[in-house]
């Protein structure tokens, strides 16, 4: 029975804790619109803006932002085109084929960046007041959600420690080999700089 019928919901703590996620998602897209009406964009196109400003640019063309954000590549472009027209972006051209460009930020984009990007800020006043102890567990099951949606085939592209070439598990204990460290449960990250891919060969 649906996770939103009170009866059944209330009856069990696995539906409790899917509910409650499915409110939390909710409170990040009221957060979110708010910015996005200050400054006449759509949560999509601020989102893009945050993402190219904190990651390279090689993670800024149309195919991987579309996989990113699980929209189509027409969404991308629609967003990228309006963007450009507010001159918040622009296009890098790819020399090699005219058709491919990646995606930089203006001093202008850079600027609304600022203005956005604490949009979280309301949740991460109430996170800031939890024990350290309870934040760690609240960790734990976020990051164990997240890769358990990954290997679900829900959430595609997840640079996480565990899908990163560099990640060694010995027993039950944890290492990142680039860093030389072993990994606490509050070490693992979902979105690495240094990720690469283990799937893949480099």
């Amino acid at each position: 029975m649906s996770v939103f019928n009170l009866i059944t919901q209330n009856e069990n703590l696995d539906n409790k804790i899917v509910a409650g996620l499915e409110r939390l998602s909710q409170v990040f897209k009221v957060l979110l619109w708010e910015k996005a009406k200050e400054h006449s964009l759509s949560p999509i196109q601020i989102q893009l803006l945050i993402f190219i400003h904190n990651h390279t640019q090689e993670k800024s063309t149309v195919s991987y932002l579309a996989k990113e954000f699980n929209v189509t590549k027409p969404t991308i472009s629609d967003a990228v085109r309006i963007l450009e027209a507010k001159n918040m972006i622009e296009k890098s051209i790819d020399l090699n084929d005219s058709r491919s460009y990646t995606i930089l930020l203006t001093q202008f984009g850079k600027r609304i960046v600022l203005e956005t990007e604490d949009f979280p800020s309301p949740v991460t006043k109430i996170i800031s007041q939890t024990s350290e102890s309870d934040k760690e567990i609240i960790w734990k099951s976020i990051s164990d959600l997240i890769i358990g949606l990954n290997k679900s085939q829900i959430v595609d592209i997840q640079r996480t420690c565990y899908n990163c070439k560099f990640y060694s598990q010995v027993g039950s204990e944890h290492f990142c080999d680039l860093l030389v460290m072993k990994l606490e449960d509050r070490d693992i990250r979902i979105d690495c700089p240094e990720f690469h891919d283990k799937s893949m060969a480099y």
